[in-house]
Parts: C-alpha cells; structure tokens; sequence
C-alpha cells in the first residue's frame, strides 16, 4: 500500500505542476516568450485564496478572489511589460519577467512579511479518507478533481467554441487567424487571463497543502515548471501534461531510493536533467533524424 500512497502524492503533484505550467505553455505558445514572471502570478493566487479565506471564513471566496485578481495581473503584465518588448529578441521579454518576480517576491515580504501567512480555519487541509489500507487527504483529491475539470474544460472550450477554436488558431497560424477576422490582441488577453487563473488555483490549493503561504513560494516551482515546458516540448500542452506527471511520480518515488541523500526539490532537477539529457526535443517533439 505504501507504493501506491506514493503513486497518489505523485499524481496530486503532477496536478499541480500541470495546472502550473500549462500557463508558461500556452505564453510561449503564442508569443515565444518565457514568462518567468508566470511564478509570481502563482503566488500571488495563494496569497488571494489566503486572506480572502480568512477575512469572509469562506474558502469557496478565497479561490473565487484568487480567479478574479490573477487573471487582471497576468493581463496587466502582457500590457505593461511584454507588449513593449515584442519587437526586441526573445531573451529581452524574459529578463524583464525574471526582474519582475524579483520585485513581487520582495514585495510580498514587505507586505505580508518575511514568515508569510497561513489559514485561520483550515479544517479542510487536515481531512483524510482511506481507502482500502490508501491514506489520500482532501487537498490531495482536490487537486486531482481540480485539473481533471479544468482541462476537461479547457479542452471543450479550445475545440467546441468559436473563441476557443480562434485562439488555437491564433498559436498555430496567426496570419491566416487574422485573415479571418481574428483579433489577435484579444487572444493574447485571453491567453494571459486563462494562464494566469490556471496559476492561481494551483497557488490556493498549494497554501492549502502546506497551510502557509511566504514569499519564495512561487520560485522553486517556477524553475520546475520552466524545466517541464522544455521537456514537454516547448509549446505543447500535451506534452506540458505528460512531463508534469512524470515529475510527479518521480518526485514521490524517488524519495524511497535516492532520498537519504536528496531532497525532494533535487530529486525533481536530477530526474529532469536526465530525462532532458535522454530527450532533448522533449515527449511532444519529435525525433531529430
């Protein structure tokens, strides 16, 4: 039972990493830039979902104040400070994103403090279920339902909706998008406020996981999530999914081998070395001939 409580950790993980960094994919999906800046966006959510949860007692108005900020920052962000810098190469955009989750992460100490903040009622982080001998808590089963039902919904409104059917468009053939009447501008909008609700929903449930939110929440799964859009394929969201999972279960299983001697953070950045090392074109592209 012991192997599948691990599969269960692995699989929650790689949910949160997913719903993550699926928002870094869907950036450099439409406008080739690296949004490094997508972690403070990811902290920002928890810190919302936090102290919306403790000032009304509502946790469903914790997660609802996190999808309704995040999405007005993250456009805020293409606005302010990518849309800018489109003209200039590639690694300009990304060092001013990289500046700017310095500044967040600082900001985030001044305001809330260098300790951070937890939950006053937090209940809900504390509540198992077992199943036959399998110990699986309630943010665990969150986490899992929560990415099922977003990407469920992500895929059905990309594919069976006109706005989602001119978003993929755009991303894929943004000429011939255009041609058809197109508005490029809003699609990036949209790109943003989607990513960055995906991003803030991870966030909540992770301050629910660990019942504490401080500044440096976003940085080292910012560095994860980097990593995994490479070995998904750069772009893909498919392959974001499939290398999220994997991290995941790596993560989890790794501890019992290797985890006298690495945490579970170095456990993650050995894996992804390796399997970029054994991949380099990622799980969605394709073999170099």
């Amino acid at each position: 039972m012991y192997y599948i409580d691990l599969a269960v950790t692995g699989i929650s993980f790689g949910c949160m990493y997913a719903m993550m960094s699926v928002g870094l994919t869907l950036v450099y999906g439409l406008l080739r830039i690296l949004h490094v800046a997508h972690a403070a966006v990811f902290a920002l959510g928890a810190y919302a979902t936090v102290l919306a949860a403790n000032a009304t007692g509502s946790l469903a108005l914790g997660f609802l104040a996190a999808i309704i900020v995040t999405p007005l920052f993250g456009m805020a962000i293409y606005r302010l400070l990518y849309e800018p810098l489109l003209g200039y190469r590639p690694d300009v955009p990304m060092i001013a994103s990289v500046g700017l989750l310095v500044l967040m992460q600082d900001a985030f100490r001044v305001v809330f403090g260098e300790q951070g903040v937890t939950f006053r009622r937090n209940a809900f982080s504390f509540t198992t279920f077992d199943f036959y001998g399998v110990t699986v808590s309630a943010v665990q089963i969150a986490l899992v339902v929560t990415a099922a039902i977003v990407f469920l919904g992500l895929h059905l409104f990309t594919t069976r909706t006109r706005i989602g059917v001119g978003w993929r468009a755009t991303v894929s053939k943004p000429r011939i998008a255009a041609s058809f009447g197109v508005d490029p501008i809003k699609v990036r909008y949209l790109n943003f406020a989607i990513g960055s609700a995906l991003a803030a929903i991870a966030g909540g449930l992770v301050a629910l996981l660990n019942n504490l939110v401080d500044p440096a929440i976003g940085f080292v799964v910012s560095y994860k999530a980097l990593a995994i859009i490479v070995l998904g394929g750069l772009g893909s969201v498919r392959g974001t999914l499939i290398a999220s999972l994997v991290l995941g279960l790596v993560e989890a299983y790794g501890t019992i081998f290797i985890g006298a001697w690495l945490d579970r953070d170095a456990i993650a950045f050995l894996a992804l070395i390796i399997l970029l090392m054994i991949r380099p074109q990622g799980f969605a592209g394709a073999r170099a001939a």
